[in-house]
């Protein structure tokens, strides 16, 4: 297991003043965000609100209009690419849906991010290290060999995080990782990031609407609204705010439901 020594509470992710607009359409305005190194972020919120605007902003895909990001305290806006690419290396992304290459295999679609840092990294390696990436992710040896189109829904969804782990991260960004997936899946996938966040140290920035994984596996949670972040803290701090979509979100049939199930998992219902 990794232990970690560093300051407690060390700022990974900084976002401050973020602003995004796609043409009239106001999706962040003066939006401010903290992630902490060790814990795992969940991000919330209604359609439309920008989750994953926020997370494509943080990574580089999206320009924002203004505002400040930093990640590992490097300035992410206005680098020079190849400061920018030392940065990124030290991240791993699961998109929706996997993202995966469909003419690459399993494990060519892994090997893809080390190729493009380490190029220099001859094939049997190469294979050895997707294969133990593959591994990690619960997927079966014969897995690597088999193209996204051979794959189950939950399937390719650990391939993607197979590649996402490819370059050994120590930050993780998760966009909707049970979306589509079936309860047991879902609940599978959520007892994995556990276990590579305990195993490998990491830092994850998970967006999802999944209520039983937010109990789950969150430490803290940030609710997009009203084109910023409107509240962030424990499930428990969040509830005692008055804001009806927190309200809405935690207290309605379905939030209720998925803190009874939290409750009996952890033996506290007899309480």
């Amino acid at each position: 297991m990794v232990q970690l020594n560093i300051a407690e509470g060390e700022t990974i992710i900084h976002v401050a003043g973020l602003k995004n607009s796609f043409g009239d359409q106001l999706v962040h305005d003066n939006l401010d965000l903290d992630v902490k190194r060790g814990e795992i972020l969940g991000v919330v919120g209604g359609s439309g609100t920008g989750k994953s605007v926020l997370m494509r902003s943080i990574i580089g895909l999206q320009l924002p209009d203004q505002g400040e990001i930093e990640v590992f305290g490097e300035p992410m806006i206005g680098r020079e690419e190849y400061e920018a690419k030392q940065v990124r290396k030290r991240w791993g992304v699961l998109f929706q849906g996997g993202a995966l290459f469909s003419t690459l295999t399993v494990a060519e679609n892994v090997q893809v991010p080390i190729r493009e840092y380490y190029p220099q990294i001859d094939a049997v390696l190469l294979d050895e290290i997707a294969a133990y990436k593959v591994a990690m992710t619960g997927l079966a040896p014969d897995a690597g060999p088999k193209y996204p189109s051979e794959l189950s829904g939950g399937m390719r969804k650990r391939a993607g995080l197979a590649r996402a782990l490819a370059l050994d991260p120590q930050l993780l960004f998760l966009d909707e990782p049970t979306a589509g997936l079936d309860p047991i899946g879902a609940a599978a996938f959520d007892e994995l990031i556990l276990s590579l966040r305990r195993t490998l140290g990491l830092t994850v920035f998970l967006i999802t609407h999944d209520l039983d994984t937010l109990y789950a596996v969150c430490d803290r949670v940030a609710v997009l609204a009203d084109h910023t972040v409107i509240a962030v803290g424990t499930i428990p701090e969040l509830l005692a705010l008055d804001h009806p979509w927190i309200q809405e979100y935690f207290n309605g049939p379905r939030g209720r439901v998925a803190a009874g199930a939290a409750k009996l998992k952890t033996g506290e219902a007899g309480k």
